[in-house]
């Protein structure tokens, strides 16, 4: 089904595109291009400039934070950076600035909740990344994209750096899930002078992490740093442990982009069964 028309959100943006064209394939989803009966000369998806969308944003997020920020190492800054440009935080902005309502859409992606996913709506803002890009250059997504992303900044950074992981997984699991998560200590070994401790973090009974130190404490807050990664958030407190992972049967969890990928197979394979059932 088609969007709004799309000169309404260019007036919005405030963004002058020289090909409109860019702009508005920036918004066709594959579902509608899979349901219309006569092809449209020169109508495209939005997959290529998502794909384009998606490096640069990485590219320029990363350049704004190697300024900003000259004494933070690699890790902090790849946190910060897969906070800002992860799915949760680009649907968000999509959200804010209404992309949803000019989506192109089939029938069946239309009905199944499409204009709102998360997934599509972080795709669609990726895709009109990569259609000003084409169309302006690196300098007018600069001016696009670097507002939008100090302002979740500073709830990203807040959120991170201000308190430990422990309660910033507390804070997360209560107002997501109306939930709290639990420690267990599920094993010690060593000498009594040098003991190390294995603690576990379950939520709603699923164990999320599981991590070991040489007190309690700091075995728990290396746990709930395992669970933020897991969730997708940022926690560049985060050590790996694989070993003690796959003891416990837990596997290492996935980065932001990782997990993108992931929640992308996942979109697609909805698309696929909902154009089978449309046919």
């Amino acid at each position: 089904m088609i969007g709004d028309k799309i000169e309404k959100l260019a007036q919005s943006l405030q963004v002058t595109f020289h090909d409109q064209r860019l702009l508005q394939r920036a918004f066709i989803h594959r579902s509608y291009l899979n349901e219309i009966t006569t092809p449209v000369h020169d109508l495209q998806d939005n997959e290529r400039l998502e794909f384009l969308g998606d490096a640069i944003m990485n590219f320029i997020v990363s350049q704004d934070l190697y300024v900003k920020y000259p004494d933070y190492s690699e890790g902090p800054l790849t946190n910060l950076r897969a906070a800002l440009v992860r799915r949760e935080t680009l649907s968000r902005l999509a959200e804010q600035l209404k992309l949803g309502q000019y989506l192109w859409l089939g029938h069946g992606e239309e009905e199944s909740g499409g204009r709102t996913r998360m997934a599509t709506l972080c795709d669609t803002f990726e895709a009109l990344v990569g259609a000003i890009y084409v169309d302006q250059g690196l300098d007018a997504v600069r001016t696009f994209v670097l507002p939008l992303a100090e302002q979740e900044l500073v709830r990203v950074e807040a959120l991170a750096l201000d308190k430990d992981p422990k309660s910033r997984l507390q804070e997360w699991v209560q107002s997501n899930k109306n939930l709290t998560p639990r420690y267990k200590e599920i094993e010690k070994f060593g000498p009594d002078h040098a003991k190390t401790f294995v603690m576990q973090v379950s939520i709603g009974g699923e164990i999320h992490g599981v991590a070991q130190g040489r007190n309690k404490q700091d075995a728990t807050q290396q746990a709930a740093a395992m669970s933020l990664r897991k969730l997708g958030l940022l926690a560049p407190e985060y050590i790996p442990d694989p070993e003690l992972q796959a003891r416990y049967g837990l596997s290492e969890p996935l980065s932001s982009e990782e997990q993108k990928t992931e929640d992308k197979k996942t979109e697609d394979q909805k698309t696929e069964d909902g154009d089978q059932k449309t046919e």
